[in-house]
């Protein structure tokens, strides 16, 4: 039985993107042929959650609508070096709690954090979307693994804007940032494109 996972910001009592954190959910039910989902909002009001701070609500679901949710104190992660790897089979359409080739990915890698090519194009980290800076500009790459819920966000609100982003264009880009649901756009975790260990042209990306 596949189990999937959600997890949702929860800040100062309040839940974030509750919506299409609940429209994920009810597509991965009807994806796979069930009917009804879990209603995200009742799971979170029945945790009597009354602290105030930054927490994760993680949710761990089946097609059968079973569950087990947690709330996680939350700081965000400090990574200094990241590393493009290739993945040219990767597929992560739906968010599966099963991570394990990912964290295969990062045990190769000789950087914090992976950045996944897969088919010449860039992607998005281990656990998160991208977004990169071109004259002012915020792009998210067109071919995303998992179109997650703050860029989604991001980009109907009009904040971002989609582009084709590979490793022959990788270069017109000054600058990137990770963004999920715990993660929005912030100026203070935004990396210089060199950042990346191994750009193309690279002495280090033969050694991708």
């Amino acid at each position: 039985m596949y189990q999937f996972i959600e997890s949702i910001k929860i800040q100062d009592q309040k839940i974030y993107l509750l919506d299409l954190h609940q429209k994920r959910m009810n597509e991965t039910f009807a994806n796979f042929g069930k009917e009804g989902s879990l209603d995200l909002e009742k799971i979170y009001k029945n945790l009597n959650h009354d602290d105030n701070g930054l927490y994760k609500l993680r949710i761990v679901y089946d097609l059968e609508k079973k569950f087990t949710s947690q709330l996680i104190p939350y700081a965000f992660p400090q990574i200094e070096t990241f590393q493009l790897v290739e993945n040219n089979t990767l597929d992560y359409s739906f968010k599966f709690e099963d991570r394990k080739v990912f964290d295969q990915m990062k045990n190769t890698a000789k950087a914090e954090e992976i950045i996944i090519v897969k088919n010449n194009h860039i992607t998005d980290s281990s656990y998160a979307n991208l977004l990169f800076l071109k004259e002012k500009q915020w792009f998210a790459p067109t071919t995303f693994l998992l179109n997650g819920v703050q860029r989604q966000h991001l980009l109907q609100s009009k904040k971002i804007k989609e582009t084709e982003i590979t490793l022959q264009n990788l270069k017109e880009f000054s600058h990137f940032q990770i963004i999920n649901a715990m993660n929005t756009m912030d100026n203070d975790f935004v990396y210089p494109l060199h950042k990346i260990r191994n750009l193309p042209e690279s002495k280090e990306y033969l050694g991708l």
